[in-house]
């Protein structure tokens, strides 16, 4: 896959800042921030590389809509019940695929850390972003982010957005 696309180095610039602003805005811990960086209309799944891979559709958690990202952020707050623990994103530079004026298509690896209160750090999620960005009145915005993480084991729960 060819990586070498047109884009200007504003759209570039652009689009490497959602990248960041996103991981700050999911490290924060202030969660009504996510569901802001995606389209009304949007997909974000968190999805076993072996099930992207073959085609599967069985998805650790799949929404269909900024709606259900919203209630996501509800069940968050007020409906689960863990320990706290904080995380860390790491975001590799995005790789732009395709680019037009509106849209662009885009990957990105990202490493997820895991710290529980008075515990070390641990690595809790590792993968690739496969993403279609779209330019909004508001700015840019995921309208697809596919989260496609590397290991067959995963932590027993995954509470926070990856």
């Amino acid at each position: 896959m060819s990586s070498s696309v047109n884009i200007n180095f504003e759209d570039y610039l652009q689009v490497s800042q959602l990248y960041a602003d996103y991981a700050r805005a999911v490290d924060s811990g202030d969660w009504d921030l996510w569901p802001e960086f995606f389209t009304e209309d949007c997909i974000y799944k968190l999805i076993p590389r072996e099930n992207h891979e073959r085609g599967f559709p069985l998805a650790t958690l799949f929404f269909e809509s900024k709606g259900m990202l919203k209630d996501r952020v509800y069940g968050i707050r007020e409906t689960l019940f863990h320990d706290p623990y904080y995380q860390r994103h790491v975001v590799g530079a995005p790789l732009i695929h395709k680019a037009d004026n509106n849209r662009f298509e885009s990957e990105a690896n990202y490493a997820v850390f895991r710290t529980k209160l008075s515990q070390e750090s641990t690595v809790f999620n590792v993968g690739r972003y496969i993403d279609v960005i779209e330019r909004t009145p508001e700015g840019l915005k995921f309208s697809s982010r596919h989260c496609v993480y590397d290991s067959e084991m995963i932590p027993n729960s995954i509470i926070y957005p990856i």
